[in-house]
């Protein structure tokens, strides 16, 4: 099959190098000369215009979208629109707000041209484990392009599904990254609390391994807590900022919307905001009013 994978970034480039590996016809686009160049090195071909890369494919196309959420897809997708013909495909496998799938979806259409969004998990590791795929839109365009999927998945029977309607793929997706959010910080705040327990003198290495076999709590998460405790057990070097993506912020907005109580990830994304606050002034608040009205002594800076 042939695709055009538009937006060579890390997680676009191990895409289209894992399709080219299966037998794919991929020509990667990037207006990025070093992202172009990195990306020829593998093996597959390039191009820095959208236009030239879908005159060399066959009636129908693939295009699949690896874009950065949000404005960037609609520029994206205006710039492709003058190149589509009638039974082309566009998948989005970034990051999108499920809503805005939905109405990306409904434009297409009436061109003619079948929009799919596609929840993309597997981040770094994708190109050699393969990556979980949820798959939002038309059933027959899934079933035609469906080579596509098995080959990014980890098995061609497993790890990718075709979820439902347009938008439910990247609903899923964002529900993923949410629980994400929410088992991250447990396992955060479980090694936290043992760093803190001095007494033991415990190596968070040697735990983590002995729980990466036979424990309920073992999962790919903690196979990675495991490694980054045995490159650096203090965690030196690391800054406790913690940035979010965004999907986070829409899980606990849907979560409200139906109410659907998330007490856990709606806790996980607040302590990512907590992690960027500097000399945070409500905790002054906090302590001054401590002093208020109870004379409680406050730490000067």
């Amino acid at each position: 099959m042939e695709i055009a994978m538009i937006g060579l970034g890390r997680m676009g480039a191990n895409m289209a190098e894992r399709l080219h590996r299966g037998g794919h016809r991929v020509i990667g686009v990037d207006p990025g000369d070093a992202a172009r160049a990195s990306a020829a090195e593998r093996g597959f071909e390039v191009s820095a215009s959208v236009a030239e890369a879908l005159a060399q494919l066959s009636v129908p196309r693939v295009v699949w979208l690896m874009v950065p959420a949000g404005e960037v897809v609609d520029q994206t997708l205006a710039a492709l629109s003058p190149h589509l013909s009638e039974g082309d495909v566009v998948i989005d496998g970034g990051n999108s707000y499920y809503k805005d799938s939905m109405r990306r979806a409904i434009q297409l259409r009436e061109e003619d041209v079948t929009y799919l969004d596609c929840g993309t998990s597997g981040g770094v590791w994708g190109l050699q484990e393969g990556y979980s795929l949820m798959i939002g839109g038309d059933t027959d365009a899934v079933q035609r392009v469906g080579d596509i999927f098995r080959t990014l998945a980890p098995a061609r029977d497993s790890g990718w599904a075709h979820v439902g309607p347009s938008g439910a793929g990247h609903f899923c997706k964002m529900v993923h990254n949410g629980i994400e959010y929410g088992m991250m910080q447990a396992y955060a705040e479980g090694f936290a609390l043992m760093q803190r327990k001095t007494e033991f003198n415990l190596d968070l290495g040697e735990v983590a391994r002995a729980w990466q076999h036979g424990s309920v709590v073992r999962s790919w998460l903690l196979d990675l807590s495991a490694d980054a405790l045995q490159r650096n057990p203090q965690l030196d070097g690391i800054a406790p900022f913690v940035p979010d993506s965004g999907e986070g912020r829409w899980t606990v907005a849907e979560a409200i919307d139906l109410d659907v109580s998330a007490p856990v990830i709606t806790l996980s994304l607040l302590e990512r905001l907590r992690s960027r606050e500097k000399n945070s002034f409500s905790d002054r608040m906090l302590s001054a009013l401590r002093n208020q009205f109870g004379g409680h002594a406050m730490m000067k800076e």
